[in-house]
């Protein structure tokens, strides 16, 4: 059994003229959540279409639990875990019944599959709806019913795609807990968020694209301390009048955001002493994170 769970090795893909993933090279370890990060665009659906079989290679070698993509895809696909964005879940069948006849797409016998749904349905503090249809859920329940069929077939990967958009705190951490009981069972997770807070709690090991190509891969912690300064003030002030007030303080660096300026320095307490005596002046200081070297590597302007 090879140590990883994916292996791409100048994986592309085309679609028509347009390069929408140039070639790129990474390794994913078992037993780890592994993200892919990027801005919309940068080829994350692409990549882990490619990943699932659902589209061919364009070019390079990719694989997933030791099998050849896309020959082996079948083989593949009976052990994922596949989160969408969308809940696709059966409007006509009740919450207990989705997981049953999910199940029946994986041959798992009756006697199995009904007590598994409700081990899972439990777990996901769902018990109370199993004869509700998916209408009368919330939206944090939808989602928690989607990862609890997605488990049915008990998969080696577990893939999420942005599993906690639009939902709210609770739920959110409901879900990240469930996530790290997956990992201590010996799961693999490949995560995709546009939340970095997400990204840098859960992360062991992630990449970020942009135009179809990595810029960045390592732990969050490990590209936050190459990429950025450690400590971060928001000043509400634009930046020439920050850059006047801070002229004594040296080694910082401006970056204007809308009214307000970011700055990034190795020593905050020096910029925080220039701003203490200020009582016009609003800021937040804060260590760097994920989300500053995002911004940094892909840009602040929007991409559709």
């Amino acid at each position: 059994m090879s140590d990883y769970v994916i292996e791409a090795v100048n994986l592309s893909k085309h679609f028509g003229e347009v390069a929408v993933v140039k070639g790129i090279d990474f390794k994913m370890p078992r037993g780890v959540c592994f993200g892919i990060l990027g801005p919309n665009g940068a080829g994350k659906t692409t990549t882990i279409r490619m990943i699932m079989g659902l589209s061919p290679l364009g070019a390079g070698s990719l694989k997933v639990l030791g099998h050849t993509m896309p020959d082996e895809g079948e083989l593949v696909r009976a052990k994922l875990g596949v989160v969408s964005q969308a809940d696709a879940l059966d409007p006509d069948f009740t919450v207990l019944e989705n997981l049953l006849v999910y199940a029946s797409y994986f041959d798992i016998a009756k006697d199995v599959a009904r007590p598994r749904a409700e081990s899972l349905l439990a777990m996901m503090e769902l018990t109370e709806r199993v004869h509700h249809k998916p209408a009368t859920l919330s939206g944090g329940m939808l989602r928690r019913l989607s990862i609890a069929r997605a488990l049915m077939n008990d998969p080696e990967l577990i893939i999420l795609d942005e599993p906690t958009t639009g939902l709210d705190p609770q739920v959110r951490h409901l879900i990240w807990n469930l996530m790290r009981g997956f990992l201590k069972e010996g799961k693999s997770i490949l995560l995709t968020t546009h939340y970095m807070e997400e990204a840098e709690r859960l992360c062991d090991d992630l990449l970020i694209m942009d135009s179809g190509d990595i810029i960045e891969q390592g732990s969050p912690a490990s590209i936050i301390s190459q990429r950025v300064e450690p400590e971060v003030l928001e000043i509400k002030l634009d930046e020439t009048t920050c850059r006047t007030l801070l002229k004594d303080v040296e080694d910082l660096r401006f970056e204007a955001v809308g009214d307000h300026t970011y700055c990034y320095t190795r020593d905050a307490q020096s910029v925080v002493t220039c701003l203490q005596g200020l009582s016009n002046v609003s800021y937040l200081h804060r260590p760097a994170n994920l989300e500053d070297v995002f911004l940094a590597m892909t840009g602040r302007e929007l991409k559709d």
